[in-house]
């Protein structure tokens, strides 16, 4: 079961009561698909890492968003969740330098800069 946070407004609180009492209630794994428009989505997976959800929906630079939501952000940027994930010590299998490349090929195509956070960072000299 995947739950959603389409609009991106979900508190990490909230986030995590509901994913715990989600993985309380049903006897299927509980993934989560997060929208940043508040930017509160690293914050939740890390919330629901607390409780056990370890399956995660993510999307390269963060594309997306919600033709039903207006003003909705895109997802949750890939890039974003595995650099937080490897901070943490969490192996997912992925590698960041592709994610970032694969971002890079992208960008060109979709009109408009990328939201990932991590991708912008790899574009700026340090």
């Amino acid at each position: 079961v995947v739950l959603a946070d389409t609009l991106g407004r979900a508190d990490p609180a909230h986030v995590a009561a509901l994913a715990a009492e989600a993985m309380a209630q049903l006897p299927v794994r509980i993934a989560l698909h997060l929208h940043d428009t508040h930017g509160m989505a690293l914050a939740a997976v890390y919330a629901a890492l607390e409780v056990g959800v370890t399956t995660f929906d993510a999307a390269i630079g963060g594309l997306g968003g919600c033709p039903y939501c207006p003003g909705a952000a895109g997802n949750l940027a890939t890039e974003d969740l595995l650099y937080m994930l490897d901070g943490l010590g969490i192996q997912s299998g992925v590698s960041l330098d592709g994610l970032i490349a694969a971002s890079r090929a992208i960008e060109p195509h979709v009109g408009h800069p990328l939201p990932s956070r991590v991708y912008r960072a790899s574009a700026s000299p340090a």
